[in-house]
């Protein structure tokens, strides 16, 4: 089947369930693909075609005797480069830790490993989970347009499940790392709530701020994934202690009478007007399928925006602790500038900060006792150019913009998924968000799953794949 990478993950699992197609027969066609498109597109940091080999054989195995593990068993996946796995390098973007084999899984790792998925490698990342990729290490390739950035962190995830080169992958998100790349490369996005999904094992940016979830084709494909990755993890004290939903198999439910947020005003005042008629548009599909679209005010997210470098960098100073003083020279610019920005944090000035956190999650939680969710943009403007992003922070205030509608809901620690929701005029994806109270990713999978009913941007293959 030559066109067996065009298939969803849930559909390409249904076939090798039903043993219809086997799982060394789409393992082999992918790491083919790999071979074939990313010396140019360098979403791998690290293939392993051999563990993949094996974990398919294993797959087919199990399956041909009446053992299915879930809806991820014999699929090929890409995990992203900060995620520990005790049979490959674990390189975190970085040249500091280059040599580095831990020799043990993380927990998302482990689940994943249980639960009969195939790695098909390790996704390249920028440099600590941070803004840039490391100057040595080239960064991967937009699938859809060389010249357009692929988001940050996860740009390998976005990159290698756009063009697929698996078929689902992990990323992260500390202040848009899953989302931006999602929108950059037209895939969907998931940032769960924080401690939804367990941390243990993979290396942190900001303990307090990083989200590890789901990326995918589709809204059920993230619903599969998530299914698998989360609940509760005594290896992690911070997961939530609450029961795990049937992501998937409640993905049909519909959302008549679901009540969503629109702010027109925040969704239009300083944002590009393509932008803000994508977030209309997409509320008018899903108010076609019986969603209650409601007015509301979006609370003052300023403090959020303007402090979330400061905060990110307290925690990374300490997350980079056993490393940065010994091996500085390693280290690119720009994640070192966030380690001193970390350092040299008071206390007084990171108490402030807590307590403006605290005040905006109570603001915003009282707009979420009238709606179930809020459609809001993704970036306030279209994907940018790499040369736009390579001239990021030279006016002031560029940065902050940029991560406006993103780095609250991670301070917040709200969930929140990306969609694709367009092209511009280069036939670059557009994306928007729906984001929803903590633990809401049950209601927010739906919503999603029901937009991608009446559109089909999430279907189209880019053209280097």
């Amino acid at each position: 089947m030559s066109d067996l990478h065009e298939l969803m993950l849930t559909e390409v699992a249904v076939k090798i369930r039903s043993r219809e197609v086997s799982a060394a027969e789409v393992t082999a066609h992918t790491l083919a693909r790999i071979e074939r498109l990313d010396g140019t597109l360098r979403s791998y940091a690290t293939v392993m075609a051999d563990v993949a080999t094996a974990q398919a054989a294993q797959a087919d195995e199990e399956i041909a005797g009446g053992r299915v593990r879930g809806p991820l068993h014999g699929v090929p996946f890409g995990l992203k480069d900060l995620c520990l796995t005790k049979d490959a390098p674990t390189h975190v973007g970085s040249v500091a830790l280059r040599d580095w084999s831990p020799g043990v899984d993380g927990s998302v790792v482990a689940r994943l490993r249980e639960a009969g998925t195939v790695f098909a490698g390790k996704l390249q990342m920028t440099e600590g989970a941070y803004a840039v990729h490391h100057p040595s290490i080239a960064p991967p390739v937009n699938p859809w347009h060389p010249d357009y950035w692929t988001g940050v962190s996860s740009s390998g995830s976005g990159v290698g499940t756009s063009a697929r080169l698996c078929y689902g992958s992990l990323g992260t998100d500390t202040g848009g790392s899953i989302r931006f790349p999602s929108q950059a490369c037209g895939v969907t996005g998931l940032k769960p709530t924080w401690g939804r999904v367990s941390r243990a094992g993979a290396f942190a940016l900001s303990e307090t701020l990083d989200h590890i979830g789901p990326m995918a084709r589709s809204a059920a494909d993230c619903a599969a994934i998530l299914g698998v990755i989360a609940g509760v993890d005594p290896d992690d004290p911070t997961t939530v202690q609450a029961p795990v939903p049937d992501y998937l198999g409640s993905i049909d439910a519909g959302i008549e009478g679901m009540r969503i947020g629109l702010d027109e005003a925040y969704c239009s005042e300083g944002v590009d007007p393509r932008v803000t008629a994508m977030v209309i548009q997409a509320a008018d599909v899903l108010r076609g399928r019986g969603a209650d679209i409601r007015p509301i005010a979006f609370p003052d997210a300023t403090a959020m925006v303007d402090r979330w470098n400061d905060f990110c960098g307290a925690d990374t100073a300490i997350a980079h602790e056993p490393y940065y003083e010994a091996h500085k020279a390693d280290y690119g610019p720009v994640l070192s500038g966030l380690i001193e920005v970390g350092l040299a944090l008071s206390g007084v000035d990171h108490a402030r900060i807590v307590i403006e956190r605290d005040k905006f999650i109570g603001a915003l939680n009282a707009v979420f006792a009238d709606v179930d969710a809020i459609i809001i943009p993704s970036q306030p403007y279209p994907t940018p150019t790499n040369a736009f992003m390579d001239t990021l922070g030279a006016e002031e205030g560029s940065v902050e913009r940029l991560i406006s509608f993103t780095a609250p809901h991670d301070m917040a620690r709200t969930p929140a998924m990306c969609l694709p929701g367009g092209f511009d005029e280069e036939g670059v994806p557009l994306g928007f968000q729906i984001v929803g109270p903590q633990l809401s990713e049950e209601r927010l999978l739906q919503a999603g799953h029901a937009y991608q009913q009446d559109t089909d941007w999430h279907s189209r293959t880019p053209p280097a794949a």
